[in-house]
This record gives structure tokens, C-alpha cells and sequence, in this order.
């Protein structure tokens, strides 16, 4: 692949270099030009044409890709601000799709209308106040629109009512993992800093804080149904982004400093696995693999298992490393009842710290 590549830059290289000897040759005296350079009447016909067809085969393609993987799509956000997000989405994406369908079939549209031919000449105007401030005020007022619009969603979004009492987890990112660090029982999470890593104390927990006594670490995210949720995010190494796809959550995990957003799931993973476009989604994966293990076992590797259900993801969405694209966490959305047993089987930081204890002061020993 790589040498396909580089045979790629080189000829591509080599075609640049030659147009450039063209445009240089074009470019001196005008009275030692070969008539060979100048486009005839077939020529400028024969592009004419080109562009037509081309322009034609560029929205059958684009059609094609849009019914064959339009199911490819996220389906419905799974979070109560997701449906805000979508809407400015789907707004956006039509405005473009719009403006490009109208601006990109004229452009082929004129170029095989108006091609050249011996004789025409081009009819211009030197300036036009009129058309020139339509063209510059239908672009402003859209855009005016689309932003503010993309600022007041914003703002609902960012918005935090902590009135509602929402749960409030720290996310911990560092090469390659994600932990996860719940506020206990009085749901205010205790400080920390990377000058307090040390042992078992891997998120650098101030073990000072009395308010750290009680907070949960564990290695997946558990979340109650319709329950808003706060998540404070810290980076140990380098620049990270929390990303949620399915909730139409993403943040920048920041070294150096605390960043957060806040969303409300709104729909369970039984709940989603429990839909026809989850069902065909998981069975499709399935023929995937099925096909792709007869290719693996005749290699003598190991078949890959059935894929059993759908599974939210928190994931890395910043390039971190070489194995970033690894960095994940499972999440699981459930009622207000198995929330509450999850969480109750969960050891506090202080019970976890004292089952470290013995083990790393036998370590000191030892070394």
C-alpha cells in the first residue's frame, strides 16, 4: 500500500511539473505560440460535453450513496438535548445540500452551454451594484440565521440547572483508557491533581478531601434513565475529547484544567436494542462476520463470535497516540432502580484505598 502511494505522489508530482513547463511556455511571447496550444472548436466541445457528463454522473453518484448507505446513519440521539442538535443538523446539511445541488448543476450546466466556438464573443458587464448585493445579502442573511439559530441551541445545551440535581461524575483520560469517578453520597466530588498519582491512587485523588472519602471509581459508566447527568472531565498527559455519539455529547479533556457538559439519557440500552433498526443493525454485523470468518478460519485464525447487542460507547475523539483508536468505555443506561443497585455494590475510594493498603506496603517491603 505504501509504495501504491508513493508511485501515486511521484506521478502526480510529475504531471504537476509538466503543466507548469505548459502555463510557462503559454506565458512568453504570444507571436512564437504554437497554434497546437489554442483550443479549437472540438476541443472546447468535447469538454463541454465532459462536464455535462460528468456533472450527471456526479448526482447519480451522489443519490447512489445516499440509498445504499443511508441506514449507515446514527439513529435518533439518545439524549434529551439530541434532539435540539439534530434539528441544527438537519437545517444546516439542507441548506448546504440545496445551495450545492442549485451551484453545482449550473456550473457544468454553463460550462456545456456556453462553451467556446469560433466567433461568439462573451457578453460581460464591468459591474453590477444590483446583482452584486443580491449575492452578498442571501449568503448574509442565511448565515446570520444559521449562526444565531446554532447559538441559541448552544446555549440550551450548555446550559446547567443545578436545581435539577444532576449526577455528577468526573471522566479521567490519560493513553489509552478512560476511569470513571462518581460523586458518593453527598454528590460533590472530592479535588485532584496528577501530583497526587501515586500506588493505587491513579486519578490522583487528594486523599485529604473529605469529600473524596465517599466517590466511586470504576471502569464502565452506569446511568440512570431521564436522569441529568454532570460530567467533569481531567486529561494526566495529553489533549483528549470525551465523545458520546450516541447522546450528541462531545468535549475536550484538557491537561491543566477542568472541563464539563451535562446531558440526560433518555433512552435505555435495552430499549434501543429493542428496535427494528438496532435488530437489523446487530443481524447485518453478523453477516458480516460470518462471511469474514471463512476467510479467517482458512487462515487458521480464530472465527470472531456473534455481535450480541448494541453497547453505548464513550469514546476518544482527538488522534492521542498510537492506540487511540482503542480508548474507550463502555456505558450503560438503565432504570432508576438498577442504577441504584449498580452503584450500591460499588466500593467508596476510602474502602478501595484500604484493600491497596497491604498490598503496596508489602511491595515497599519487598523492594
Amino acid at each position: 500500500m505504501t509504495a501504491f502511494l508513493v508511485i501515486v505522489v511521484v506521478a502526480l508530482f510529475a504531471i504537476t511539473f509538466w503543466q507548469l513547463t505548459k502555463i510557462y511556455q503559454l506565458s512568453r511571447n504570444t507571436n512564437t505560440l504554437d497554434s497546437s496550444q489554442i483550443a479549437s472548436d472540438k476541443d472546447n466541445r468535447i469538454q463541454g460535453n465532459l462536464l455535462l457528463a460528468f456533472g450527471i454522473a456526479f448526482y447519480i453518484f451522489m443519490l447512489y450513496n445516499f440509498w445504499t448507505f443511508g441506514d449507515r446513519a446514527l439513529p435518533a440521539a439518545s439524549s434529551e438535548h439530541g434532539v435540539q442538535y439534530d434539528n441544527l443538523l438537519l437545517i444546516t446539511m439542507a441548506v448546504i445540500m440545496f445551495v450545492q445541488v442549485i451551484t453545482q448543476g449550473l456550473l457544468h450546466y454553463f460550462a456545456f452551454k456556453y462553451k467556446g466556438k469560433k466567433g461568439n464573443k462573451a457578453l460581460f458587464f464591468a459591474d453590477n451594484d444590483k446583482l452584486e448585493f443580491v449575492w452578498t445579502i442571501i449568503p448574509v442573511i442565511v448565515l446570520a440565521g444559521l449562526i444565531i439559530y446554532g447559538l441559541f441551541t448552544w446555549t440550551d445545551i450548555m446550559d446547567i440547572n443545578e436545581e435539577d440535581d444532576p449526577i455528577v461524575i468526573e471522566l479521567y483520560a490519560k493513553q489509552f483508557s478512560w476511569q470513571a469517578r462518581y460523586a458518593g453520597k453527598d454528590n460533590v466530588l472530592g479535588k485532584a491533581n496528577v501530583r497526587f498519582i501515586e500506588g493505587a491512587n491513579t486519578m490522583g485523588v487528594d486523599e485529604s478531601d473529605p469529600y473524596a472519602m465517599d466517590d466511586v471509581i470504576t471502569a464502565e459508566i452506569h446511568l440512570p434513565v431521564n436522569r441529568p447527568v454532570l460530567f467533569k472531565m481531567r486529561s494526566q498527559d495529553v489533549l483528549h475529547s470525551a465523545y458520546f455519539p450516541h447522546f450528541r455529547a462531545q468535549m475536550n479533556v484538557v491537561p491543566g484544567m477542568i472541563t464539563q457538559f451535562s446531558f440526560t439519557p433518555t433512552i435505555t440500552t435495552d430499549e434501543i436494542n429493542d428496535t427494528e433498526y438496532m435488530r437489523d443493525k446487530v443481524a447485518r454485523i453478523n453477516e458480516i462476520r460470518k462471511s469474514g470468518n471463512e476467510a479467517r478460519m482458512a487462515a487458521g485464525e480464530e472465527p470472531l463470535g456473534n455481535y450480541e447487542q448494541f453497547e453505548y460507547y464513550l469514546l476518544c475523539n482527538k488522534i492521542c497516540g498510537v492506540a487511540h483508536y482503542n480508548m474507550q468505555m463502555k456505558v450503560v443506561v438503565e432504570s432508576e432502580e438498577d442504577f441504584n443497585a449498580w452503584i450500591a455494590e460499588q466500593k467508596e475510594y476510602s474502602q478501595t484505598m484500604e484493600t491497596a493498603a497491604p498490598a503496596t506496603e508489602v511491595a515497599q517491603v519487598e523492594n
